[in-house]
């Protein structure tokens, strides 16, 4: 799972995707293992990192279930992995980072 993991971010990285982040969310009641996030510069940026992702992933016989996108958030459903390629903007504003360290606070109390 983590050379997976590993593989997305070196990918999203490489296309100059920004502020890359991975959360493990096995120990969570969640319901993927883990959740990769990145800020892209714009919609084309996003397509970009998406067909880059697919030439990639596909070669390494991952399964792609869902890909949702518009202008300034794309969600990539892997089945055990989401990646969320969001625009700075979008990715303030609903800051889904804050909420995945939230629930991972709520497991420790």
């Amino acid at each position: 799972m983590q050379k997976r993991i590993e593989q997305i971010i070196k990918i999203l990285d490489d296309k100059k995707a920004e502020e890359i982040k991975s959360f493990n969310m096995q120990e969570e009641d969640y319901f993927v293992k883990y959740v990769v996030i990145a800020s892209t510069l714009g919609e084309k940026h996003s397509l970009s990192l998406i067909d880059e992702l697919k030439t990639k992933l596909k070669e390494k016989n991952e399964t792609f279930l869902h890909i949702e996108s518009s202008e300034d958030w794309s969600v990539i459903d892997l089945g055990d992995i989401l990646i969320h390629l969001l625009t700075p903007q979008y990715r303030a504003i609903y800051n889904i980072e804050e909420l995945l360290e939230n629930l991972k606070k709520l497991k420790l109390n």
